[in-house]
């Protein structure tokens, strides 16, 4: 008997170990922004920026966010799903999630650059709570305004625990645990699925999309909605809150100033006269 009683023990206890782990579903929020690269000019309204002849592309922290998405998928299984609120064009940006290894995509369209931070944010949560997850991931900010309130508005909203700006994340059973870089040390944060990250550079190396990526990307539809769609108005969203008064550009620097002469005591003093009298540092 004894022996028996050991042996179906041994046999639940395999049974166990081979167990596969609970898949968990991704979304990750990505924003189209200027490549950075670009030369920026002021529209003619004066109050958003000319688009014309700008090349566009996933914000880069936001590659951060889909690519930690994506090594979630390959070790625990799920889905990641892309999610974008802005115009037609937004939808390249997806594809080209779709590339590098989401499995699906959801393109809410609208005119984004006259919705406020909040205005974004309601559409998001609205969008994410039609979809299966466990975690939804962000850049830390958006490469544009550069504002970093989304992420944190949508856990908000949603009503999630919220890491930001994470560097390395490890998941366990229900919950996750998550480092980030303070003044002086790390932190680390544990708090319970599902929850909202925001990634910041150093949480991995982003891949490219390979050919194969290109080419099954082509083949996936992208699933698209208006604001009305998710129970929202117009209202809910532009303009309410924040108003662009004017968009204008940084002034043009000056060139340098050259200090002749070998002496470094009297080119010391002249720097400093410079920067008292002139350049007003000091």
């Amino acid at each position: 008997m004894g022996r028996e009683r050991s042996a179906t023990h041994a046999s639940c206890l395999i049974t166990h170990a081979l167990a596969p782990e609970v898949a968990l579903n991704s979304v990750v929020c990505i924003s189209q922004v200027p490549d950075t690269e670009s030369r920026i000019k002021v529209a003619a309204d004066s109050k958003h920026i000319d688009e014309s002849g700008l090349k566009f592309i996933v914000s880069p922290y936001d590659e951060f966010a889909l690519e930690e998405a994506i090594r979630l998928k390959e070790v625990k299984g799920g889905d990641v799903t892309v999610v974008t609120f802005g115009p037609d064009r937004a939808g390249q940006a997806l594809r080209e999630c779709l590339a590098r290894g989401a499995t699906k995509a959801l393109h809410i369209k609208g005119d984004s650059p006259d919705a406020d931070s909040l205005g974004v944010a309601k559409v998001l949560a609205a969008a994410i709570k039609t979809l299966p997850h466990d975690v939804v991931f962000f850049g830390k900010q958006g490469v544009g305004i550069d504002n970093a309130l989304v992420g944190p508005m949508v856990a908000e909203l949603l009503g999630y625990p919220q890491v930001n700006v994470v560097t390395r994340i490890e998941f366990g059973d229900g919950k996750l645990t998550a480092h980030r870089e303070i003044e002086g040390a790390e932190e680390i944060i544990e708090c319970s699925l599902p929850a909202v990250v925001t990634a910041q550079k150093g949480l991995n190396e982003p891949r490219y999309a390979s050919l194969k990526g290109i080419m099954a990307a082509k083949k996936i539809p992208i699933d698209t909605k208006s604001v009305t769609d998710l129970g929202l108005s117009d209202a809910d969203v532009f303009n309410q809150r924040v108003t662009f008064v004017s968009l204008e550009l940084p002034p043009e620097k000056s060139g340098g100033r050259k200090i002749d002469g070998a002496d470094a005591a009297a080119a010391a003093q002249e720097i400093v006269k410079f920067l008292r009298e002139e350049a007003k540092a000091l």
